[in-house]
Formats: C-alpha cells, sequence, structure tokens
C-alpha cells in the first residue's frame, strides 16, 4: 500500500510548467509600507490581489534582494485579512522582509481545482507559487529565502506549498490548519474529515480535489498528513486550540470548528512524530477567532524569523 500511495503521488504531484505571462496591472499605496498588486493571471482567468507589506529601505532598484514572509488568510477572506484583523505592519516594522499577502480565495484551498476533470481555473497553486514568485523576484526584489504562515485554510496552505515545493520554504507554521483533509474518512462515505471546508455557497465542493474515493490520488497528494514526510528539513510549527473558549474570550460552548482544527493538528504531528521529523506544537484552550491567531503569529515570529537568518 506505501508504494501504490507513493505512485499515486507521483502522478499529481506539481510539474514546474513553463514560464507564466502573469503581470501588474496596477499598483495601490494604501497604507505606509502597504503596496497593493492587481495581477493579471492566466492561472485565475482574471485580475487577482496581493498585499505587500515592504521593509525599510526597500527599492525596486536596489543591489540587494530581501527574504519573504509569505501569510495565507483563511476560508470566506482575502489578501486584506492580515492586516485589517492583526497588527503585522506594525510587527513587521523593524524586520528586514517582505511580508507577501496573496488572495486565496473564498474556499480556494491553496489549490488548482479539479472541476469535475476538466481543470482550468481557478489555478491557485500555479498563481501563487509559480506566476506571484516569478513577479515577486523579477519586479520587486524578492529573494529565494522563504517562510510561510497562515490561519485555517491559510494553515492547510502553509504545509501545502512547503510539502509540494520542496526547497521553497525554510520554516511553514499553521494556525488551526486542517492538516489531515481526510482525517475520519471511511471508503464509501460520502463525508470527510474536513469536507465543509471546500463548500462555499453555490459551489459544489468535489470540485477542488474530487470525490474522496474516486479521485483519492488528488485527495492524498493534497492531504499534509499524506505528504508529511516531504517536509523533512522544513522548521515547523503547528498551533490549535481545542474549541474552548480561552484567555481571549470566546463562545460559551465548545467552538466545533477548532476542535476539527485541533484534531487534525493531533494526528498531523503525531504523522511526524512517526517520521522522526521534529515539529514545534502548542495546543491550548482557544477558538477559531483572530485574537487567538494575532497571538500565535507574535509566538511563532521570531522561530519564522530565525529561519531567515534574522
Amino acid at each position: 500500500m506505501p508504494g501504490i500511495l507513493l505512485l499515486l503521488l507521483s502522478l499529481v504531484l506539481p510539474v514546474r510548467p513553463a514560464a507564466a505571462d502573469a503581470a501588474v496591472v496596477a499598483e495601490t499605496a494604501v497604507a505606509p509600507r502597504t503596496l497593493d498588486l492587481t495581477i493579471d493571471s492566466p492561472a485565475m482567468g482574471g485580475r487577482q490581489k496581493v498585499r505587500l507589506l515592504l521593509p525599510a529601505g526597500w527599492s525596486r532598484t536596489a543591489g540587494r534582494t530581501w527574504p519573504t514572509l509569505w501569510l495565507l488568510h483563511g476560508g470566506v477572506d482575502d489578501y486584506t485579512a492580515w492586516t485589517r484583523e492583526t497588527d503585522v505592519a506594525r510587527l513587521t516594522a523593524d524586520s528586514d522582509v517582505i511580508v507577501v499577502m496573496p488572495n486565496g480565495g473564498s474556499c480556494g484551498n491553496y489549490s488548482d481545482w479539479w472541476n469535475y476533470g476538466d481543470g482550468g481555473p481557478p489555478r491557485w497553486e500555479t498563481f501563487h507559487m509559480t506566476e506571484l514568485r516569478r513577479i515577486l523576484e523579477r519586479g520587486y526584489r524578492a529573494g529565494t529565502e522563504r517562510v510561510i504562515a497562515g490561519n485555517s485554510m491559510g494553515g492547510l496552505g502553509t504545509m501545502l506549498y512547503a510539502a509540494r515545493f520542496p526547497g521553497a520554504f525554510r520554516a511553514a507554521a499553521s494556525f488551526s490548519g486542517y492538516l489531515h483533509t481526510l482525517y475520519g474518512h471511511r471508503p464509501g462515505d460520502d463525508s470527510t474529515g474536513w469536507g465543509p471546508s471546500l463548500s462555499c455557497p453555490g459551489t459544489d465542493w468535489r470540485r477542488v480535489w474530487g470525490d474522496p474515493d474516486d479521485q483519492a490520488a488528488i485527495w492524498h497528494a493534497h492531504n499534509p498528513y499524506d505528504l508529511a514526510g516531504r517536509l523533512r528539513g522544513v522548521r515547523l510549527w503547528v498551533a490549535a486550540g481545542n474549541g474552548r473558549a480561552g484567555p481571549l474570550g470566546g463562545l460559551p460552548f465548545t467552538d466545533p470548528v477548532e476542535a476539527a482544527a485541533h484534531d487534525h493538528a493531533v494526528a498531523f504531528t503525531g504523522r511526524l512524530d512517526e517520521l522522526g521529523i521534529p515539529v514545534t506544537r502548542r495546543f491550548y484552550d482557544g477558538q477559531h477567532s483572530w485574537p487567538y491567531w494575532q497571538r500565535e503569529l507574535h509566538i511563532a515570529y521570531p522561530f519564522l524569523m530565525r529561519a531567515l537568518g534574522q
């Protein structure tokens, strides 16, 4: 069975495509250090937004490059989430790093969608890891030293990108991410460990990765639990609450979304333990909300900067 799974993964893990012709069509300075890019993306079949926080002394004509911190947002949100909901601009003000906050779509799941076998847009992975990465390195003095972090759906994205693109990121931190997308699934069962996360109003969730049985290879290739072995050498951080109200407040009952994220985190970190891959884990009283994610970003931030040599 392990050999069959490795064969299936090899068939659906990304092959580096030819050069994309994505282009920046607008730049908007929206706050100090804060630059919004509008990108015409063939992978997405239209225009997408990316927000950058630029370090002091940054210039597109500088004779040097800057390392990058990628921050991915959760489902039903957008590229403004981290600057809107946290103090990330203040946190990073004295760091010699470009913060990259791309739009990831409403339940986009940081993946190129299966689309009932037809492929095509939205291709979030290609937009981020091919088109945007090249734009940043060619036009915005971004270097090749990168770390990545994200909340909720963005937590999934951090581990997917770090595993599916070996060597792309020195460190990856997930806050309340669903890191075992087949958690609790049994063949023939129409549910998944996180089926609702793929669902948006008016959209069949099977468009993303297909059916977990009929398109099992695609599901396994987008499941951090199954890809854990590809994370060897990446500095890993996994944090999740248990769903109960914690010191930063919360609902008067157990939050089922965060409780499920906690189950995913425990399963994922357990798999890393089995493989002998180091991981820093933080499990705490808390729920699926921004006060906890801001706190976790602050706690993980020195870890991420150390991976960049800062």
